[in-house]
């Protein structure tokens, strides 16, 4: 009995998002160009049940490339109304259309020249009557036997919306690479995924002396970038070598003095240190760290120039290490 009744739900949510394709209509390719054309950000709406939609709404938005915030409809009433911008497109949902707390804010978006996209299953409503676009969300009936709790309605609405953003992605060329800077706290499965030239250090962050320089200067660049290591290349920006903390710890400990000033940075460095190549994963990076036990690896272009540095932090997120032993 409950598996039959389960099914029959499941069906009539079904059902609901099946009923959205036949109302797609040029509203959505509007409500589309709306988004793509907003300098600003989406502002999604809602109250009750529509309001939750509207924050996963939200959410996929930001995740996905399209700069976005939830704003409560009461809050907005009571001074945070003052965050909406005349740039800004406003989302707002509600499956009556005649949400109050909702509708009361719709002639003051009107006065700011804000566009606003509904998203209703009332096309009659005051919601649609006000909105620049409308986003029919209708769906037959409710899966509540009592066709009062939002349930084939609250779904289709997220389907719409997960329209919505994969359109969106489409539109914008979002990568799968724009997704994980998004995603900086994902799994360690997903980081090492990604290729090497994603998550290393570049430009100006990177250590990086000449073979002919001094060894102070080389130890002043090793303590201003505070990664453990100074990256020791020629005239042709070609890897010769690394002087590591340890290298440094060493060379105190020797007998003979160090001489800073007359030593060069040749002079120390481990020459031919490994590397790797930046269009390869982020796993093989981690699997040649732990194989040569060695946290910083230089990262090279195939024209074998220095283009890169990874540290374990980069691959492994700080307070990851753990994950080694």
């Amino acid at each position: 009995m409950s598996i039959d009744l389960a099914k029959e739900v499941l069906q009539i949510e079904a059902q609901g998002i099946q009923a959205l394709i036949e109302q797609l209509d040029a509203g959505f390719d509007k409500a589309v160009a709306l988004i793509m054309n907003c300098p600003s950000r989406v502002i999604i709406t809602g109250i009750g049940k529509s309001g939750i939609i509207g924050q996963k709404i939200s959410a996929t938005f930001n995740s996905t490339g399209t700069p976005s915030f939830f704003l409560h409809p009461v809050e907005a009433m009571h001074g945070d109304l003052g965050i909406v911008d005349h740039n800004d497109v406003v989302l707002a949902l509600s499956y009556s259309g005649e949400t109050t707390e909702l509708n009361m804010l719709l002639p003051t978006l009107k006065k700011r020249g804000v566009k606003t996209i509904a998203m209703t299953g009332n096309r009659n409503s005051t919601l649609a009557s006000f909105a620049d676009v409308v986003l029919s969300a209708k769906v037959p009936k409710e899966a509540c036997p009592l066709g009062l709790a939002p349930t084939a309605s609250t779904t289709a609405a997220l389907a719409l919306g997960d329209a919505l953003a994969v359109v969106l992605i489409e539109k914008k060329k979002f990568a799968a690479s724009d997704f994980r800077k998004n995603h900086p706290g994902g799994s360690l499965g997903e980081r090492l995924k990604i290729k090497v030239q994603e998550v290393m250090i570049t430009g100006p962050l990177m250590p990086v002396a000449s073979l002919n320089s001094s060894l102070r200067a080389a130890i002043s660049i090793l303590n201003e970038k505070n990664l453990g290591a100074v990256l020791i290349t020629d005239d042709e920006r070609k890897l010769r070598g690394i002087i590591t903390d340890g290298d440094l710890r060493r060379q105190i400990s020797m007998p003979a003095p160090v001489d800073l000033d007359r030593m060069q940075a040749k002079d120390i460095m481990t020459p031919s240190p490994k590397t790797i190549e930046e269009d390869l994963l982020a796993a093989d990076a981690l699997s040649i760290m732990q194989r040569h036990e060695v946290t910083i690896l230089p990262v090279q272009n195939k024209a074998g120039q220095l283009s890169g540095m990874l540290h374990l932090h980069d691959l492994l997120g700080k307070g990851e290490f753990r994950l080694l032993v």
